[in-house]
């Protein structure tokens, strides 16, 4: 039996071996934590994430090496001795620095709105000054779900964005007033086949997804998305599942981020899509056929952050799947999702309502 080793052990690495179940895998996991959501699925080894002897570790229990979330050191995957690992180390690398990230996406002709690398409070006056407020200020390393991040939308916010983030370096962009955000999400494999999921609208809370749509056509751009996301893909030399989050304005799309993982938009391909951005995360670093990712009816997710509403769990049937990933609660925590899945918009939409309602009841 082939085992599969995850450096991280949360609600993604617990979906990965879920997903790996019907492949016969095996999986093992490095993670620090006390109780991981992964931990029901494989043995976890106890280390921090850059900890050499921990890696060694993996290294040995593992047949090929994965991640589930990019503030993965890259000096973690350079130090598995012969042991394969994907997605690629410099997809990882370029995903950490949203610096390096735009040059990447100017690079291949994916428009990203305008920025200012931003080094001292005098770089961000200037920064704001060129770019017109508002400003989104974001640290360039380590920031996810809203971490990171302040906004300038008046020069007295300066000073306060500056104290708040400016002990590291920094990147100011133009404020993007979108009609929507989406995101693709698709699998290249070792052989260079790529499968990509219909594009998925998401609204987010706080920094963090809320709810998310698919399949979506956003203005008519999915074809545009796509094209995007294969580029990203073929240049990188990719290997796993890879998302692309992308603002929509009129009919433009401007790329905000990539993950390079499994991507919190496209849990709804769980029950949603044939094949699952899990199950084909794993066939494609494992060089399997990819399987199909078309969706099989209109599929709304909805995160319960912080708190599991009492009661909803007897919405798991008509239509209605439950995960729950097992953690402790704590604000602004994912702690599980909601997916619907219906035949039509509407109903989707009117599923989504009442898990909206038990939510924030």
């Amino acid at each position: 039996m082939t085992r599969i080793g995850v450096i991280g052990a949360g609600q993604l690495g617990q979906m990965l071996g879920f997903a790996g179940r019907a492949l016969d895998l095996d999986f093992v996991y490095l993670d620090p934590s006390d109780s991981p959501p992964a931990r029901v699925v494989g043995p976890v080894l106890r280390y921090p994430f850059d900890d050499e002897h921990g890696l060694r570790e993996l290294a040995a229990a593992a047949d090929i090496i994965t991640y589930e979330f990019e503030n993965v050191p890259v000096s973690a995957l350079r130090d598995l001795g012969d042991v394969t690992s994907y997605p690629p180390a410099r997809a990882l690398e370029l995903a950490q620095d949203r610096r390096l990230e735009k040059e990447l996406f100017a690079s291949l002709a994916i428009p990203v709105p305008p920025y200012r690398l931003v080094e001292s409070e005098r770089d961000l006056r200037s920064a704001a000054a060129a770019l017109g407020l508002p400003v989104v200020v974001k640290t360039r390393r380590l920031g996810y779900d809203g971490k990171g991040q302040a906004v300038v939308r008046a020069d007295e916010d300066i000073v306060r964005a500056w104290r708040q983030l400016g002990d590291v370096p920094l990147i100011a962009e133009q404020w993007v007033d979108f009609d929507c955000e989406v995101s693709i999400i698709g699998a290249r494999s070792v052989s260079g086949e790529i499968a990509v999921y219909p594009l998925t609208e998401n609204r987010h809370e706080n920094g963090i997804l809320s709810i998310s749509r698919a399949p979506a056509d956003a203005a008519g751009l999915s074809g545009l998305a796509g094209r995007y996301l294969r580029a990203l893909l073929a240049d990188l030399e990719y290997v796993g599942v890879l998302a692309l989050e992308l603002f929509v304005v009129g009919t433009q799309l401007f790329a905000n981020e990539f993950a390079p993982r499994v991507h919190n938009s496209g849990h709804w391909t769980i029950e949603g899509a044939v094949t699952s951005q899990f199950e084909n995360h794993l066939r494609a670093i494992l060089d399997m056929p990819l399987g199909d990712t078309r969706a099989v009816g209109h599929a709304g997710m909805l995160n319960l952050i912080g708190a599991v509403p009492p009661g909803i769990e007897r919405l798991e049937c008509d239509g209605f799947y439950l995960h729950d990933y097992g953690k402790a609660p704590r604000p602004g925590r994912k702690l599980g999702h909601v997916t619907v899945i219906a035949g039509d918009v509407a109903r989707r939409d009117a599923g989504i309502a009442t898990l909206g309602s038990l939510i924030h009841a």
